[in-house]
């Protein structure tokens, strides 16, 4: 009733203001002939018959903004030169008109001029004028710079902004060195759910890029965002039209080049008998397939990557509608080594440890968008995702895998592991945004609801654990479950909305630059999630009866005649559960006042966030609470201070406090199971961590599309989260706050410059990017106590103190891009990126005795750095053709995991071990697109 009554006051509140204004803006550069296209500074930029007018900066650049739609003639001038009448420049709401064009002493050709119009944040001059007069620090990266970088997904394009890495381990995005449960993603300013139990944010590579308008990263915390970040907050703003109709169709073709390896050898799961098109439809339940359903793996038919795509929109006077949609096929091999150490003792460990995934994404976007009238505008967004992938791993075929638990039966048999899983993504977000201006532009609505349902499901997992040697092959022997096939189900709803109201007491349109204003309003967040899963299991009555005569021919021993002869047992284990509800409710007010040189943001939020989770799982003592909850009701500030010096740069300081909640995963303790049989559960004691940050940032803007930066930050995490191995637990990892304080300390350089800029016959272009950045970081370990007495310590190895988990020390994005802007334009990019090693795990003791903490204990486990580059190069054919080559991850490093392994002679010294490596493959693509 609740959730009913919310959304129809936010409706209501809807019509009685439907009185909206969404405006569009003319922006541009401005170059003097006369000077070889130096820029041209302080030239006169009129729009015909009216007073609105603007000067052009140092660098050459202007904009007109707050223009109501339509057309008009725009007059450029500048004393001793050639007045410029540019007529039929078509204003859209919520677009940017880009006019570009040079004056000198004698009049330019019309056909000279260059005028595209785009959304405000597709352009990369419309974006970095939005973050030069932005309050808070943000950096955004818009379609226009992927399109040049050849980026393919959301989480690809954050890595290309500064203080942003991924981890090729854990496959979390982190921004300065803060990974998954530091974040806060939104799309269009509302909330999206996890498609993964164990991430807290979605994976941002289930979104092309061509559902994307723009990516931002606010780094620092303002009070209208929610304060359940340390690292700042990722906003995907999805597509819309662009200009008045598009069709576009687009085909892509290439190959992994691991992948194509295999070539004939491609292993799929027998999954891959119920996907059709990309969805995956089981036939058989789980329940019912142990012998009703292969145990073998296939072959895929052609390991080829391929994609299709699909765009068409239309404007309808006031009503504009955007569909696009995509089919994409990838394939991916990879082989390394993967170990095991416990207490420094090696148990686990195989030399051919191998992956073959198979992805299939289907992606579509519908945006629809109505103009009620000059000062209203409402926005309907529907995006949904379906992704399947299909793994299959392996290892030990080559007749060198130890697993310690089996080879104590046995010693002259070999361990060999196989592990199918297929996982079915549905992501379905819908969202209903309204915009209105009232009382002349004095007050300004905003307000959204949304509601998004997510199925994240493994249907149907299948795991083989198998002793063999030449000539003898046996089912592994602890257990009931090492020949199995499971179901894990994700069932996740939310409704969420928003409202903020700005009153403008000054408008920055005057003279003197002044703003003075008050932003009011609310967020409301409900998020559930119903969790299953079970195991069923097929065991041996008797040991060693039932033989397998290969590894590729397990199908043949699950058969029907087995069960009813009583050879094998069907075991079916009590199913894990729980039902998770996050409720979170906020209001926040902020106070923005400044002038041309400087601007304070100051603001507060009230925030109260209740998570309760009911569990029912196995390996979990009977005795303790199944059900946690957890309430934290604060109040978060922040400030957010911008001094302009003069029009080309700025200085800015941001101070705020924010809380990181514990996710449902870390909390309710299910234990899932990895291919390599290493566990993730979660801790019901975990508790919320208290940051506290503080940014101070230089930037420089010399030209339009041209940046300068220095940042340094500082944050102070108390009770930091981090996932450690589990005390006294073989292959557990979990969660806890291992440490009283966390400190990080970072400084942040970013240049952005224009090396050629179209001064040649040729018109080439050229513009370099860099971004470094530098942290230094520690958190303490801390002893814990029940009632004053000592009980045990995340301490080790004569450590009391360690660096963050996730966090590398140096991160560099760099990228080269070269363009012609001719009739048929060629551009390339050549892009790279370094992360320096980071900790993947922490370590622990293996006891609680303070006295042998030093010596029985394991080492963190690191994720050694390594450099990627990519190579982008497209070709325009005329108005309608283009193609593309797309080389990824062309120097294919080694993804390595290491840990420090002290050996049992007190008198060697430790040596570092690789627990996991292998090669991700360069990925080789084609492709052509037509427009219409």
């Amino acid at each position: 009733m609740k959730r009913f009554l919310l959304l129809s006051f936010l409706l209501i509140v809807g019509v009685m203001h439907a009185q909206d204004s969404t405006t569009g803006s003319i922006a541009g550069k401005l170059s003097d002939r006369e000077m070889s296209g130096e820029p041209l500074p302080f030239a006169n930029v009129l729009i015909k018959g009216t007073t609105k007018g603007t000067t052009s900066d140092y660098d050459g650049l202007y904009i007109l903004d707050k223009l109501e739609p339509g057309t008009y003639t725009v007059v450029f001038s500048f004393v001793g030169y050639e007045t410029l009448e540019v007529p039929d420049v078509v204003v859209t709401a919520g677009k940017v008109t880009e006019v570009n064009t040079d004056l000198g002493s004698s009049a330019a050709a019309l056909d000279e001029v260059v005028i595209t119009t785009v959304s405000r944040r597709d352009s990369q001059v419309a974006l970095l004028i939005e973050q030069k007069n932005s309050v808070e620090i943000k950096e955004s990266i818009g379609a226009q710079e992927l399109a040049k970088l050849g980026v393919s997904d959301a989480a690809t394009a954050t890595t290309k902004i500064s203080g942003v890495s991924s981890s090729e381990a854990s496959g979390d995005i982190f921004v300065r060195g803060l990974g998954d449960r530091y974040l806060y993603t939104t799309m269009n300013g509302l909330p999206i759910p996890s498609d993964d139990v164990e991430r807290k944010n979605i994976d941002l590579g289930l979104f092309p890029t061509r559902v994307i308008q723009n990516i931002s990263i606010s780094k620092t915390y303002a009070a209208q965002n929610s304060s359940d970040q340390a690292s700042g907050s990722v906003d995907i703003t999805s597509r819309e039209l662009r200009g008045k109709s598009e069709l576009d169709l687009g085909l892509q073709i290439g190959a992994n080049t691991n992948a194509i390896g295999q070539f004939g050898d491609f292993k799929v799961s027998p999954n891959q008998d119920d996907v059709h098109f990309g969805f995956y439809d089981q036939l058989i339940h789980t329940q019912y397939s142990l012998n009703n359903q292969d145990w073998d793996p296939k072959d895929a038919a052609l390991p080829m990557n391929r994609k299709y795509a699909l765009t068409a929109g239309k404007r309808f006077g006031d009503f504009e509608v955007l569909f696009t949609a995509s089919n994409s096929t990838a394939f991916e091999y990879n082989e390394g080594v993967f170990k095991y150490y416990r207490a420094n003792i090696l148990e686990d460990q195989f030399s051919d440890a191998t992956n073959f995934t198979k992805t299939d994404n289907n992606t579509a976007l519908l945006d629809l968008g109505y103009d009620f009238n000059d000062n209203n505008r409402i926005k309907v967004t529907t995006l949904f995702i379906n992704k399947v992938t299909d793994q299959v791993f392996e290892a030990g075929r080559n007749g060198m895998g130890e697993v310690e638990d089996e080879d104590d039966f046995d010693p002259t048999l070999n361990q060999f592991i196989r592990d199918q899983n297929i996982k079915q993504t549905r992501l379905w977000v819908n969202q209903l945004h309204g915009s209105h201006d009232m009382w002349e532009g004095k007050n300004e609505l905003e307000w959204a609801v949304g509601y998004n349902i997510v199925d994240a499901d493994e249907p149907n997992r299948i795991r083989n654990e198998i002793n063999f040697k030449p000539g003898d092959i046996q089912l592994a022997q602890t257990g009931q479950y090492q020949q199995r096939k499971s179901i894990q189900e994700i069932d996740d709803t939310e409704l969420n909305a928003l409202i903020k109201d700005q009153y403008n007491f000054i408008k920055e349109d005057n003279e003197e630059g002044k703003v003075f204003n008050l932003t009011l309003g609310g967020n409301y967040r409900n998020k559930e999630r119903t969790f299953f899963s079970r195991f069923y299991g097929a065991e041996e009555v008797n040991y060693n009866t039932v033989k397998p005569t290969s590894l590729d021919n397990l199908t043949d021993v699950f058969t029907t005649e087995n069960f009813n002869n009583d050879l094998l047992n069907f075991n079916e284990r009590s199913a894990d559960r729980y039902n998770a509800v996050l409720e979170s409710g906020s209001g926040f007010a902020s106070v923005n006042y400044g002038n041309d040189i400087w601007n304070l943001n100051v603001g507060a939020r009230y925030q109260r966030d209740q998570i309760d989770v009911a569990f029912d799982v196995n390996n979990y003592s009977p005795n303790a609470p199944k059900f946690v909850q957890k309430i934290y009701d604060n109040i978060y500030p922040s400030i957010n201070l911008k001094f302009s010096p003069n029009e080309d740069s700025n200085i800015r300081l941001a101070a705020s406090k924010t809380i990181t909640l514990p996710e449902f995963k870390e909390i309710a303790p299910f234990e899932y199971v990895s291919p390599t049989a290493q566990v993730t559960k979660g801790n019901p004691d975990l508790e919320a961590s208290n940051n506290y940050n503080l940014d101070l940032k230089y930037e420089f803007f010399p030209s339009s599309g041209e940046l300068l930066s220095l940042t340094g930050f500082y944050k102070k995490i108390k009770d930091p989260i981090n996932k450690a191995q589990q005390r006294g637990a073989a292959g557990i990892f979990s969660y806890f706050n291992a440490g009283e304080e966390a400190n990080i300390y970072g400084l942040e350089l970013e240049a952005r410059m224009d090396v050629i800029e179209n001064e040649n016959e040729a018109g080439l272009d050229m513009a370099v990017s860099t971004n470094i950045t530098r942290m230094w970081h520690k958190q303490d370990l801390r002893d814990v106590f029940d009632n004053g007495v000592y009980n045990y310590t995340f301490k080790y190895g004569g450590k009391n103190e360690i660096g963050l988990q996730g966090a590398s020390d140096w991160i560099l994005n760099s990228s080269i891009n070269v363009s012609t802007e001719t009739e048929n334009p060629f551009r390339a990019s050549l892009v790279g990126a370094y992360a320096s090693d980071k900790i993947f795990a922490l370590g622990n003791p293996e006891t609680t005795n303070l006295d042998l903490i030093d010596t029985d204990y394991n080492d963190e486990i690191m994720e050694k750095g390594f450099v990627t580059l990519d190579l982008i190069m497209s070709k325009q054919l005329g108005e309608n053709w283009e193609f593309e080559f797309k080389g990824q991850n062309l120097l294919n490093p080694e993804i390595e995991r290491y840990q420090a392994i002290k050996p049992m002679s007190g008198d060697l010294p430790e040596t570092n071990q690789t627990v996991r490596s292998y090669t991700r493959g360069s990925i080789l693509t084609l492709g052509v697109s037509y427009t219409f």
